[in-house]
């Protein structure tokens, strides 16, 4: 059994501008100075909380729970007026379909993306079916405590040694690092590759036509 944990934004699905727009727009909205989308790309990944929190330089919990509020506010606009713009990167649904048709692979998904947000993406790509065991910051700590790949691990009975997680950030790596399993970075995603090769990334990818030969390289 192999167990392929897949992170989403930057990793499945191509959200970086949609992202990066609410989130200055969130700080506009309460009259603070608008992270630049660099900045707004280095903490995708993260749940929300720490990423409004490292974006505004704060640990004061009241604005940190504002800024969280009205980003969830413009999310949940967007699902309708921003339809589109989450799309899957090329070659993902390719991928996933190859992984899913195989009797030896259980897949999953460890994001700092809400739960409600997996199920809308899943489901809008027609991949809902895919997915065994859904780990979102809802009920783990947020990336990179390693708690979403142990949990992940427990409800499917994986081992560490039969486990990769697959990511664009260091966050990704980290986690993966710190529960003990294989890692594969994707050089399309919101950090520079060398940074995921210096967090200890055991292989990296750049298109997704490579993912099997990486999986074979690791695991099998």
């Amino acid at each position: 059994m192999i167990l392929v944990m897949f992170d989403m934004d930057g990793t499945l699905i191509d959200s970086q501008a949609l992202i990066t727009e609410h989130m200055a727009a969130t700080f506009r909205s309460l009259g603070l100075v608008a992270p630049t989308p660099e900045e707004g790309r280095r903490v995708i990944g993260l749940s929300l909380p720490i990423a409004m929190a490292r974006l505004a330089g704060t640990d004061d919990t009241v604005l940190i729970d504002q800024l969280v509020e009205t980003y969830r506010a413009h999310y949940r606009a967007s699902v309708v007026t921003d339809a589109g713009r989450e799309g899957l990167f090329p070659g993902t649904l390719e991928a996933l379909q190859r992984l899913n048709a195989r009797d030896d692979v259980i897949l999953g998904i460890a994001t700092g993306k809400g739960l409600n947000g997996v199920h809308r993406l899943l489901a809008l790509h027609g991949v809902s079916n895919y997915f065994t065991t859904l780990q979102t910051p809802d009920h783990n700590p947020s990336k990179p405590h390693p708690g979403m790949l142990l949990r992940a691990m427990a409800e499917t009975g994986a081992t560490p040694d039969q486990t990769i997680m697959i990511g664009d950030t260091t966050f990704d790596i980290d986690m993966g690092v710190a529960a003990g399993t294989r890692t594969i970075g994707v050089t399309w995603g919101y950090h520079d590759p060398r940074e995921l090769i210096a967090a200890g990334a055991s292989t990296m990818i750049d298109r997704y036509d490579q993912l099997d030969g990486a999986i074979r390289q690791l695991v099998e």
